[in-house]
């Protein structure tokens, strides 16, 4: 009897597609022949980029695509599951006992209505035989595992009192709850701040070591799978194009495909590349395209009410781009909407081009954390990036939809996916919608708010190369709310470092990230992971 907990042999799987009207239904192929094992305790990671397949490799292992029209070939076995043959209840006792699964998408995995606890507590009770009481308890303990403070408190909260990073530690602790021997971590990091990022790979680290679990992580930032898997599996349009140690395949890659793929990975150590100054930059040089003062905005009532913005000044002028890091909670989100006027500040102001202003003002667009929630699904894509051209006042259809065709194209998708809806497009790809749509009325501010968080290393590039651009020829501004303190470093200007609603570190992003004057802010890098060395990418 094999020892392996994980064994596919031959994957391949074909999603439907529309085909002629009366003619036979016609697949794409997602999935091309992967093969590869798992033993327990052992961590194997998928890289690639968007579409490439890492996700639908991560849902066959549950037989998430039974039901769904697609069309399986090969063999998956996950301990003593055929998970192809499978009946329903076996397929039901895999899902959350023997193997849980992390998804991509923090808010549209948790319902909305209950709190989080509740939602924990109901997965444990449906694989153990346990009251109430012991659930909850359950869910109380597994979110004070994965870093949630006030655990207690917090387990009554519902989703939306959660940030990001927050909502994605509680997607974790409920695949913890019943202790599984396989976890499938599908971009479990995404949403995570380079400190929590630390804490829960050290946790993940630390459960394949005390239970032997066993971890298949599926992500596209390749500095975390470097920390956290043995192997490493890369993909390219649903193939597998190498696979081999980890050490083994970050340092000598065999596959061209693999060396393209991480020469893209952006480097804390490398300073900002140099540019020219766009020519509406010299022309506004003296006048903010966006200024904050003192803003200051609060949330809940009585003992529960916390200053989430605690009087935060900054400007930002024409072809400038000012990065905003920190972690979860530390007000980044609070701040950029206030920016956009999307909330209202509790006090201070926001003044656009020198003006004072209140609500949502011309010229000024949001890229927001989460793409999946941000698109109308029942929206076809081309239709929600339209919707900002058409509230401009743009009523020449022709117009609009050779607007969206070039949007598309420019955010790296096809003009023929005006059509589609979000559904059928990977995680990555929304958020490059979400961008195109931002981009459509040629606004002269916008926020983002991780905007590339979701994308793979070349498409990150990609994507803040065409944020340059635009900045040299219109001279737009752009508050660059993230994360990957390494990202931030390559697309910014200037940089602010916020802790607990403050900015406690302003300045020129080269001198900030070389030269920290803040004891936070030396956390911070010193948390990034690395693809070699000690202590950041690169050995920063």
């Amino acid at each position: 009897m094999s020892r392996m907990l994980v064994e596919v042999r031959d994957l391949a799987v074909d999603f439907p597609v529309d085909g002629p009207a009366g003619g036979p239904r016609e697949y794409v192929r997602a999935v091309d022949g992967v093969s590869f094992t798992l033993e327990p305790g052992g961590a194997l990671g998928i890289v690639g980029e968007s579409g490439s397949g890492k996700s639908t490799v991560a849902a066959a292992l549950l037989g998430l695509h039974r039901g769904t029209g697609a069309r399986l070939g090969g063999s998956v076995r996950v301990g003593a599951t055929d998970v192809g043959a499978a009946p329903a209840a076996e397929l039901r006792a895999l899902r959350g006992g023997t193997a849980a699964m992390v998804f991509q998408d923090p808010l549209s995995s948790l319902d909305p209505y209950y709190a989080v606890g509740d939602q924990i507590a109901e997965v444990y009770r449906v694989h153990a035989d346990v009251s109430r009481r012991a659930a909850r308890a359950r869910a109380v303990e597994v979110l004070d595992r994965v870093g949630i403070p006030d655990a207690v408190r917090r387990a009554r909260a519902r989703p939306h009192e959660f940030s990001g990073g927050m909502r994605q530690r509680a997607l974790i602790a409920m695949a913890l709850a019943c202790e599984p021997r396989l976890l499938i971590a599908d971009e479990p990091t995404t949403a995570l701040d380079v400190t929590v990022q630390a804490q829960i790979l050290e946790l993940l680290h630390g459960l394949r070591e005390e239970r032997g679990l066993a971890l298949l992580l599926v992500t596209h930032d390749v500095g975390v799978a470097a920390h956290s898997v043995d192997e490493l599996l890369v993909m390219r349009d649903g193939a597998a194009v190498e696979r081999g140690p980890v050490g083994q395949v970050l340092t000598a890659p065999s596959d061209p495909y693999t060396r393209d793929l991480l020469a893209a990975v952006p480097r804390l150590d490398t300073p900002r590349p140099p540019r020219g100054t766009a020519p509406a930059a010299a022309a506004d040089a003296g006048v903010p395209v966006v200024e904050a003062v003192s803003l200051r905005r609060e949330f809940g009532r009585g003992k529960r009410r916390v200053a989430a913005v605690g009087g935060v000044s900054l400007s930002v002028r024409a072809g400038e781009t000012l990065g905003i890091v920190g972690e979860s909670g530390s007000g980044k989100s609070t701040l950029g909407r206030m920016l956009v006027g999307l909330l209202e500040p509790g006090s201070g102001l926001v003044r656009h081009d020198g003006r004072e202003t209140g609500g949502v003002v011309p010229g000024v667009q949001m890229v927001f954390q989460d793409p999946a929630s941000s698109l109308n699904p029942r929206r076809s894509i081309g239709e929600s990036i339209a919707d900002p051209l058409r509230a401009a006042g743009e009523r020449d259809e022709a117009a609009i939809r050779a607007r969206v065709g070039e949007l598309l194209v420019r955010v790296g998708l096809e003009a023929g996916h005006r059509d589609r809806y979000p559904h059928e497009f990977s995680g990555g790809q929304r958020q490059r919608v979400g961008i195109a749509r931002a981009l459509a009325p040629r606004p002269r501010l916008i926020v983002c708010d991780e905007p590339v968080s979701a994308l793979d290393v070349t498409t990150q590039a990609q994507v803040t190369a065409l944020l340059a651009e635009l900045q040299r020829e219109l001279g737009i501004a752009l508050v660059f709310i993230a994360h990957d303190l390494a990202v931030v470093r390559q697309v910014s200007d200037r940089v602010a470092v916020m802790r607990g609603g403050l900015v406690v570190e302003e300045g020129p992003v080269d001198e900030v990230y070389d030269r920290p004057r803040h004891a936070y802010t030396r956390q911070l890098l010193a948390a990034v992971p690395a693809l070699g060395g000690e202590g950041g990418i690169g050995g920063a």
